[in-house]
């Protein structure tokens, strides 16, 4: 008989994740009502703005605005890139970090034009100096199954680096399926290895849902014993860096189905759907996502 949890941790990435690679250009005051509506609905944990090069990534060019402005409610994380986006986020308040790299050297030379080994040289002395300030510090583990360029990766190879991470002091590590491409056993295989590697860090799986298994993908991963997941409201996302790769599967979705089979989230459902309805008049794809036609059926009806 396989056990569940009674609770599980919902992180919210929809702000950040999910609306990085977003064409249309999403007003500043739009993302604070988008974001205060997602605490609203009861989501204590949440991926707010990233401090990178607006040139690059210019829906996030509002950062510090956006953390000047937001209600310290929670857990409220910044992504980091570098050593100059962490001052810049310390700078404005925040009190949780996420740094990122990628598994794969190809994605992370894409992304961040730097080999992974690279990457965690440079990141080094970053979190031995957030650790010193007391920061909360999450480490993003990028193509931990699979990268469009290099193919399957070698599960050895995601669990040296999580291994790298958790010998610098990390507190989280958010492992992620970047592009869509895991199947249910495989996440259960990794998630498996690493709650066992690891019993001292929060263990977060991310699953993106470009071949709609993000929610088989969640619940083997519940049957790893993992008990943290990064979603994103309503299915918002994708990666320019990571070519077809779609958004996270949607946190509504995955709220219904805990709900459904017993485990607790502390999310209100309803509120949390009213908060995708603030954002889908400003981003350039329909959301479809099961639980939000439920809820504008509801509306209309």
């Amino acid at each position: 008989m396989f056990s569940l949890p009674n609770n599980v941790t919902i992180i919210e990435v929809g702000p950040r994740d999910g609306l990085q690679n977003e064409k249309n250009v999403v007003s500043t005051e739009n993302k604070l009502e988008f974001i205060h509506g997602l605490q609203a609905s009861g989501i204590a944990e949440m991926e707010v703005t990233s401090f990178v090069s607006p040139k690059w990534v210019p829906q996030m060019g509002d950062a510090a605005e956006i953390m000047g402005l937001v209600r310290k409610n929670g857990r409220q994380f910044v992504l980091t890139p570098n050593a100059r986006g962490v001052e810049r986020a310390i700078e404005v308040g925040a009190n949780s970090v996420a740094v990122f790299v990628g598994v794969s050297n190809s994605f992370n030379k894409k992304n961040i034009n730097k080999t992974t080994e690279e990457s965690m040289q440079g990141l080094k002395p970053v979190i031995e100096n957030l650790k010193q300030q007391g920061i909360f510090v999450r480490a993003c583990i990028s193509t931990a199954f699979y990268c469009p360029y290099e193919g399957k990766i070698d599960i050895e190879d995601t669990v040296a680096l999580c291994r790298e991470f958790e010998l610098l002091g990390v507190d989280e590590l958010s492992v992620a399926d970047t592009i869509g491409m895991a199947n249910p056993q495989e996440s259960y295989t990794l998630f498996s290895r690493l709650v066992g590697e690891f019993p001292d860090i929060l263990m977060t799986a991310h699953f993106h849902d470009t071949r709609k298994m993000g929610l088989a993908n969640i619940y083997a991963a519940l049957l790893a014993g993992v008990e943290r997941f990064d979603t994103s409201a309503g299915g918002l996302g994708g990666c320019p860096f990571a070519p077809g790769a779609t958004g996270n599967v949607a946190t509504e979705d995955v709220v219904n189905m805990l709900h459904t089979m017993g485990i607790h989230t502390g999310i209100d459902l309803d509120l949390l759907c009213h908060a995708v309805s603030i954002i889908e008049p400003s981003v350039s794809r329909p959301i479809d996502t099961g639980m939000f036609r439920l809820y504008k059926a509801q509306e209309q009806a």
